[in-house]
């Protein structure tokens, strides 16, 4: 996202800033707007396909939010100020959180997965050995 920006500010490749009556629109409101959407289809839509790009479109949309947090915090746009890296370590934080939230809670899923595996395999093979005596 920040190199995005970058090539914006440095008026590179045609990218342009985006205005409505001329008011810049900043990248957290298309943020704002994808999670509002992946929000609303999530309530309904709920197929492992579905959800896997629900995913990926809500981390898109909290990247756009993220990266302008200084903004957000500040109410100014700081984007290109010194206080502006206060949206890389609120984004470093977050990925470091959230990170640290899916490793400890997928490992959690896979060993209760492999427990409940090695219970079906005990159960069967008592079944079997009933059934042979």
């Amino acid at each position: 996202m920040r190199l995005l920006t970058w090539l914006i500010h440095i008026d590179v490749g045609g990218f342009g800033d985006v205005s409505a009556g001329g008011v810049h629109l900043h990248h957290y409101v298309w943020g704002i707007l994808l999670l509002m959407a992946v929000g609303a289809t999530a309530l309904s839509e709920s197929s492992p396909r579905a959800r896997a790009w629900l995913g990926l479109a809500y981390g898109i949309g909290m990247a756009l939010v993220i990266d302008e947090a200084a903004l957000l915090i500040s109410l100014e746009d700081v984007y290109w100020d010194s206080e502006g890296g206060l949206s890389i370590a609120v984004a470093i934080t977050v990925i470091a959180v959230v990170g640290t939230v899916l490793a400890v809670t997928r490992g959690r899923r896979a060993s209760r997965a492999d427990e409940e595996a090695d219970r079906e395999r005990a159960e069967d093979a008592a079944r079997s050995r009933s059934g042979d005596a």
